[in-house]
This record gives structure tokens, C-alpha cells and sequence, in this order.
């Protein structure tokens, strides 16, 4: 079993491509066959497994969640951090904070129109963490 830790800087609201991180640890690791596991350390961001070929399937979603779970709704009661504290919160719930990808062949098994993506939910810049677990041989 191998574990790194990937800390990357968001831009504040959206999707970042992380697929050529992974597979660069992958590659690193030399494992041939197995599984990746990642996790990303907080409560208010997100991964997902994601078509990588229109952005415009990226910014659907994006615009679903503004008109599912908007920000500074006055229903909220936690709002410590601004109108958007809850409303990450909430997408991140909606979402996944862990994800599983096998590895085949020494790369990652990802579908032709696939990519690994960190969602920031919040909309100013943070510095997040994602553990990633390699096992396998």
C-alpha cells in the first residue's frame, strides 16, 4: 500500500481537472493492477468522476446547483463563514468526498470520456487536501 497527499489551490467555485495528478502518482507507484482510492479532506468541496471532453456538462452541473442549493438562503442557520458556508455544505453532501478508480495496466481505469475532478463548493480560493491510497501489486 502506498498513500500521498495532493494539496492544490481552487479558484473559488468549479471544477478542477486532477486526472494528470493521479496518474502521475499511479505511474509513480508502479503498481500494475489495483485499486485508488481518494479522499478529499473537507466539508465543503467534492470529487467527482466526470465526462472531460465539453466543459459545458461541467457548467450544467454547476448551474442545476445554483438553482438547487443557493447561496444565502434565508432558511440557513449556519452562515459563519458567508452566504455560500451552508450552500457548500449542502453540495458537498450532494456530491462524493471519496472515490474509488482501479487501476489496470498501470494506469488508471478511467472510461474513454472520463476525468477526476476536485469541486470547490465554496466561491473564494482554499488550499484543499486530497489523500490518495494506492493498493494493489
Amino acid at each position: 500500500m502506498r498513500q500521498s497527499i495532493i494539496r492544490l489551490a481552487t479558484r473559488g467555485r468549479g471544477t478542477q481537472d486532477i486526472t494528470p495528478l493521479v496518474e502521475r502518482i499511479v505511474q509513480e507507484s508502479g503498481l500494475r493492477t489495483g485499486l485508488c482510492h481518494l479522499f478529499v479532506r473537507h466539508t465543503s468541496c467534492a470529487l467527482m468522476i466526470c465526462e472531460n471532453a465539453s466543459p459545458e456538462v461541467r457548467a450544467d452541473i454547476e448551474g442545476w446547483f445554483v438553482r438547487t442549493v443557493p447561496d444565502g438562503d434565508p432558511r440557513y442557520q449556519h452562515d459563519l463563514e458567508g452566504p455560500d458556508d451552508m450552500a457548500a455544505h449542502l453540495r458537498t453532501m450532494l456530491t462524493e468526498v471519496s472515490l474509488t478508480v482501479p487501476i489496470v495496466d498501470g494506469v488508471l481505469g478511467l472510461g474513454t470520456w472520463q476525468g477526476l475532478y476536485l469541486y470547490e463548493h465554496r466561491t473564494k480560493p482554499h488550499t484543499r487536501e486530497i489523500v490518495v491510497t494506492l493498493h494493489g501489486e
